[in-house]
């Protein structure tokens, strides 16, 4: 190892986090979960997944930490899961950097016979050999030895044929782990898993060794996927391997989902959950519901057909299924009193739309929550220390946004909350919330543009390095929407057709807008004329930088039609 490194470790298996340095303390939300509503298998601190069970573990012991001799704030701490229930296996140990709460779980499973647990929904193996068996051996991935004698070393799991590893074991010890220590995992019960976010990047503190950490998910995402990640990290000392992993997550085979929670803890989860959406105090364009938009004289266009038609209050009468073909679409009324009072939206009709959706194969829950404002404001560019607003480029009718908040099956704990910021978005795990109280978070839309953000500033979205882009100001003001209280939910297709039915307007898959084109060129010509001659650029090099949506608008659509109604989220 470098000189650059301090290793140290703490081999005592009584050393829980309650007794780690204050930056390892566990995070905890602000208040105590509530007791949620009867049900079947939400919130009992177990999962089924078909032939194995898993619970999830939080409380861990550290085994080894690696920090860089220049500051101690970075750096990754791997910990062990404890107090693991008998008749159940640890899987894999968990690795976190240091400059951040403890905050984190690994799964630990247990063979179970699916003949005794949900049989006929459950389908049976066509194995006759165990669910979970111990490893062959371990090899040895990787090892460090730093000056002070802190030595740490990273084992995988060999599995026997037809099993597959789901992580890796630490030591500070040169000898393999004990065969006990993890259990791999039958072939057929498992799915494939990629990297996810870089944990720990060894080249990055200046050290000639290669060696990367990884945190794990599984390949296929989405409501109807079945790959269930197990917490685990990935590492490696050969960058290209991340393309072909080693290990995998589990599957879940239970196809009823019995872990995701019914109706009356839907909305348990949230009223107790559901965040304050900010609108910034200068906002010109807010939102409304979708019947008062509807109602107050947006009317809806078909190719060919100059007049608009109206449109009933519950959408009824637009055209419902397929998809997008560009033959209809929606607009403002043609009369400009009447346009511009539709654009500024109705605050008091304001609700969000709830998509409640399964996650990680059934292990937690997504809660999708869409706002609707009738009209997105044109955009302002940040160029260093100048704001240049423009006259029309990146307005255009019906604006829909959403954020997405994570909340696990085992306990019903928020884990983390995704914000969507134009064409991608970020999640943020709970201990990075603002919460305003209890556990209820803040979301923050940003001004003319209603992207969701987690605080209030101004985020630019282009080039931050050389500091031109187009600004997303958040502010807290008296504009506010309470999703806890203010919400519709429009679908969960899990809970199947007998709970509820969805709106007309959803099944709208067209534009919820006319198709803008601006003249981009001669705007941006006149916006170089502004610009000091120091942060001059040419008008291709502008528009390299600027995200492509300022140079025309498709009509957007509505939450149906989007790629994350059904998939993941986009980072």
């Amino acid at each position: 190892m470098s000189g650059w490194w301090e290793c140290y470790c703490s081999c005592d298996d009584d050393s829980l986090y309650e007794d780690f340095p204050v930056g390892k303390k566990p995070f905890s939300l602000p208040s105590p979960l509530p007791q949620w509503p009867q049900g079947q298998g939400f919130a009992t601190g177990k999962i089924c997944l078909g032939e194995i069970e898993v619970i999830k573990i939080t409380k861990f012991s550290e085994i080894w930490s690696c920090v860089p001799l220049r500051g101690k704030e970075k750096g990754v701490t791997f910990y062990k899961p404890v107090e693991i229930p008998d008749g159940y296996f640890c899987l894999g140990h968990y690795c976190q950097q240091n400059d951040a709460q403890l905050r984190g779980y690994v799964l630990v499973a247990k063979a179970i016979s699916t003949t005794k647990h949900r049989g006929d929904e459950i389908r049976g193996s066509t194995s006759d050999s165990p669910a979970l068996i111990k490893p062959l051996s371990y090899s040895l991935v990787w090892s460090a030895n730093s000056r002070n004698n802190g030595e740490g070393y990273i084992w995988l799991p060999n599995a026997p044929a037809g099993y597959k590893p789901m992580g890796f074991a630490v030591t500070i010890e040169s000898d393999e782990p004990d065969l006990e220590e993890v259990r791999c995992v039958r072939d057929d019960l498992t799915a494939s898993c990629e990297a996810g976010d870089v944990i720990f990047d060894l080249s990055s503190f200046l050290s000639k060794d290669e060696f990367q950490v990884w945190n794990t998910r599984p390949c296929k995402r989405g409501m109807f996927c079945k790959g269930v990640p197990v917490g685990t990290f990935f590492c490696s000392s050969n960058q290209s391997s991340k393309d072909e992993l080693n290990i995998a997550c589990l599957k879940n085979f239970d196809s009823s989902l019995h872990a995701m929670p019914n109706l009356d803890q839907v909305h348990a989860l949230i009223k107790h959950y559901g965040p304050t959406v900010f609108f910034h105090p200068d906002e010109v364009y807010l939102p409304s519901s979708v019947s008062w938009f509807f109602e107050n004289g947006a009317l809806l266009y078909k190719e060919g057909r100059e007049k608009g038609l109206d449109i009933d209050s519950k959408g009824s009468n637009l055209p419902g299924g397929g998809s997008n073909d560009g033959k209809f679409w929606l607009d403002l009324p043609d009369d400009g009193e009447n346009s511009d009072y539709l654009k500024c939206g109705n605050l008091e009709s304001a609700e969000l739309y709830v998509h409640i959706k399964p996650a990680s194969g059934g292990t937690f829950t997504d809660i999708a929550m869409w706002i609707f404002c009738p009209f997105n404001g044109p955009a302002t560019l940040k160029a260093v220390k100048l704001n240049i607003s423009f006259n029309k480029i990146g307005q255009h009718v019906g604006d829909w946004e959403h954020f997405t908040l994570r909340l696990s099956n085992f306990t019903g704990e928020l884990w983390c909350a995704y914000f969507s910021e134009h064409s991608g978005g970020e999640w943020l795990d709970a201990s990075e919330l603002e919460f305003i109280k209890g556990n209820k978070s803040i979301v923050y839309s940003s001004k003319s543009g209603h992207a969701s953000f987690p605080h209030p500033g101004c985020y630019i979205q282009g080039s931050t390095k050389l500091g031109i882009g187009l600004r997303n100001d958040c502010a807290e003001s008296k504009y506010m929407v309470d999703s806890s209280t203010k919400y519709q939910i429009i679908a969960a297709e899990y809970l199947g057709d007998g709970n509820f039915t969805e709106p007309h307007w959803l099944q709208y898959m067209r534009e919820w807008g006319p198709t803008i084109v601006y003249n981009s060129r001669s705007e941006l010509e006149k916006i170089l004329k502004h610009l000091p001659f120091f942060i001059r650029f040419s008008l291709e090099n502008l528009i390299e930088i600027l995200p492509t949506e300022l140079y025309g608008e498709e009509g957007p659509t509505g939450p149906k039609e989007k790629n994350n109604w059904e998939g993941d989220e986009r980072c």
